[in-house]
């Protein structure tokens, strides 16, 4: 089972870390992704820290956001700097034991937090 936390209301320009704890098995095992809903959007794909300990972050947010695991804490961390009006949205974490190729494709994943929400104010 996920479990998101972390969201909230913030500046733009701000900072936020979203965390995804796991609980009933260890976050080590699988590939963790973030995704992010805006609204009026499709769910997208924002990054993903995999059991070997690979990363990935789509380009939109390189380099404000970055992605880490806290392996005592078993939960996977979503850092985000400079946030913008754009990153406004319901963030999700989602685990899958897929290749790491299909780690953008949301079907990839097997389980699903419930979702946090991030509002960056103008």
């Amino acid at each position: 089972q996920l479990q998101a936390s972390g969201g909230g209301l913030v500046q733009a320009g701000g900072s936020l870390t979203l965390s995804c704890a796991a609980t009933g098995g260890s976050v080590r095992r699988y590939t963790i992704g973030w995704f992010r809903q805006a609204p009026g959007k499709e769910r997208e794909f924002v990054g993903a820290f995999g059991w070997s300990g690979n990363t990935k972050i789509v380009d939109s947010v390189k380099g404000r956001f970055a992605i880490s695991r806290d392996n005592a804490k078993n939960t996977v961390k979503l850092q985000m700097n400079s946030l913008k009006p754009d990153d406004t949205a319901v963030y999700y974490c989602a685990a899958t034991t897929m290749v790491w190729g299909q780690v953008t494709q949301e079907t990839a994943y097997y389980y699903w937090g419930q979702g946090t929400k991030v509002t960056v104010s103008s």
